[in-house]
């Protein structure tokens, strides 16, 4: 159905949007205020992860807000190597979990990465990078 006032509301079936969903992952609206309050400013770098690795782990104390800034560490740091490392891009599971393919076939699950840098530190965000960037 094509109603004027709407526009042309139809779109292809399984033509995704790259662009439109790297952006919609890249938001981690808790953790840039949590880094924000902090002074750190998220600028899709990997001294941006360097600095966030040295954050104070506050949010540990607080089980409702610990899984949400995980996952939004875990799509930050994809959002970084997907902006930095040639030939990888975001991609699912057949969960529906997103997870960061890289050129060499390889899948890094950004989101359990980021779970485990949220609840215990390690690793650090940045050395998940850097062991992503030389793969």
């Amino acid at each position: 159905m094509n109603i004027p006032f709407l526009g042309n509301r139809r779109t292809r079936r399984g033509a995704p949007d790259p662009e439109g969903i790297a952006g919609l992952l890249a938001e981690c609206e808790l953790l840039r205020s949590q880094a924000g309050r902090a002074g750190i400013r998220l600028d899709d770098t990997v001294a941006s992860l360097e600095a966030l690795d040295q954050l104070v782990p506050r949010w540990r104390d607080d089980a409702e807000t610990l899984p949400w800034l995980g996952n939004d560490a875990g799509l930050y740091l994809g959002t970084v190597v997907v902006r930095t490392v040639p030939g990888a891009a975001w991609g699912f599971r057949s969960d529906g979990q997103p997870v960061v393919r890289l050129a060499s076939g390889r899948e890094v699950d950004v989101v359990a990465a980021g779970q485990e840098w949220a609840a215990s530190g390690v690793p650090e965000l940045s050395q998940l990078y850097a062991e992503v960037a030389e793969a």
